[in-house]
């Protein structure tokens, strides 16, 4: 009989030493700056402000006082659309990101959406291999969405993938 691997100690450490919050306007300006050092294309302050201001589900991962993971999730009628998930890189590989996509995808369920939207460089492979493991698939390729990663490259498509959603759940417990 296979038995299942044991978690990594190191790492199930990691993710239970993250507390998962509501975004507010007080993370603004670290968020910014986070997510400057982490995107090619960054969000601005504004633009996080504008989101918080519009009701968007935004959370933050908190880690000894440091935020290592965050993320916006636009609710409309029948869908949720990712728009932002983001894992500070020391931070990276330890799961923050599956867990934040998966605290979204249960807000989704609860709140009735129907399938779920979200769009990634077709250069991000980890992100996209994230994103099929929790049942999103492509149904589209947007092509040049995304400015240049380095100063002089190319523009970067976009890969729009979807996951269907299930019946309304209670989201898990965090």
């Amino acid at each position: 009989m296979a038995t299942l691997p044991k978690p990594d100690p190191v790492v199930t450490e990691s993710i239970a030493s993250v507390e998962w919050r509501p975004m507010t306007p007080d993370d603004l300006s670290v968020i910014a700056e986070l997510e400057a050092r982490i995107h090619a294309a960054p969000w601005s302050e504004g633009n996080f402000r504008d989101a918080l201001a519009a009701g968007y589900s935004m959370r933050v991962g908190v880690r000894h006082g440091h935020i290592v993971a965050y993320g916006v999730l636009m609710l409309g009628p029948g869908e949720a659309q990712l728009l932002n998930l983001s894992v500070v890189p020391q931070a990276r590989r330890e799961g923050l990101g599956r867990a934040l996509l998966a605290q979204f995808i249960d807000d989704a369920r609860w709140l009735s959406a129907e399938q779920f939207f979200l769009e990634v460089r077709v250069g991000n492979l980890p992100a996209i291999a994230l994103y099929g493991a929790a049942g999103f698939s492509p149904v589209a390729r947007r092509a040049g969405y995304y400015p240049p990663a380095v100063p002089g490259g190319a523009r970067e498509d976009a890969l729009v993938m979807r996951c269907p959603l299930g019946l309304p759940q209670r989201p898990a417990s965090r």
